[in-house]
């Protein structure tokens, strides 16, 4: 399926490795002049190099800065000044237990969770209201909606960028322009084998122990691969998704069980 992608620009936050990744090499792949972005221009520069092997033809250009601070910020967003979708997907995540979280973890976590989120939208959701049109679509979790006592810094954080999300998409009520969240489940992603390591159990184990303890109501109880992400976001950023806005659309599996 052409998803109408082709010519148009996308800055992906947080698309040297995971989910963000996926996502530039999917809508390089639509056709899109992709802006990949991380915290070195070492990681950058590897992770575009990576993606050429796979798409010799692929637009992608490099906006390297770290999106939890002022001056991270500002590196971006003169990289790429103006685009026609942003993929908000850089975040930081860990599962300590709640009462071995300090204050500076959790001010990390909202700095880079929250904070990045409020500053790139400032910037570009306003020069997308002003030609109206233009996508932002959010990385969020399946616990931006169900809490669990596991990484609740994270989902705490989550839960915020979520509200963010439609509240900015309550700024285009009558534009072409869409804010959405795409809410992903535990997805195998360098992260997710860093944290089964730091678990101390085998990875098989860790994954059961997701499965079984964090996400117990996954129906296809298995984790997802990031090109599985990567597909509906690249849908919710194209020209098809026109009616999707202020939405939380769920890729996770099943895994949250209410109906709204």
């Amino acid at each position: 399926m052409d998803l109408g992608l082709k010519g148009s620009s996308a800055l992906v936050t947080g698309s040297t490795a995971g989910i963000g990744f996926a996502v530039a090499g999917k809508l390089a792949a639509e056709g899109c002049s992709v802006y990949l972005n991380g915290r070195s221009p070492e990681r950058v520069a590897e992770a575009r190099e990576k993606l050429l092997k796979e798409q010799p033809d692929a637009d992608l250009r490099a906006a390297a800065g770290d999106l939890s601070t002022d001056a991270g910020t500002a590196a971006v967003l003169e990289a790429a000044p103006e685009v026609d979708i942003v993929v908000h997907n850089a975040a930081t995540y860990g599962s300590p237990p709640f009462f071995e979280i300090e204050d500076e973890e959790w001010r990390r976590k909202f700095e880079t969770n929250v904070m990045s989120g409020v500053r790139l939208a400032r910037h570009h959701l306003k020069l997308m209201l002003a030609r109206n049109s233009g996508r932002i679509v959010f990385l969020g979790s399946d616990l931006s909606v169900t809490s669990s006592p596991f990484a609740l810094d994270y989902a705490v954080t989550k839960a915020a960028g979520l509200s963010l999300s439609r509240g900015l998409a309550e700024q285009t009520r009558g534009t072409a322009v869409t804010v959405n969240t795409v809410l992903a489940g535990a997805t195998e992603t360098e992260g997710f084998h860093r944290l089964a390591t730091e678990s101390g159990l085998a990875y098989d184990q860790f994954e059961s122990m997701i499965l079984n303890e964090v996400v117990p109501a996954s129906l296809v109880q298995r984790v997802a691969r990031p090109q599985e992400v990567a597909s509906t976001v690249a849908f919710i950023a194209s020209p098809l998704a026109s009616l999707t806005n202020g939405a939380a659309v769920r890729c996770e599996g099943g895994a949250v069980r209410s109906f709204g």
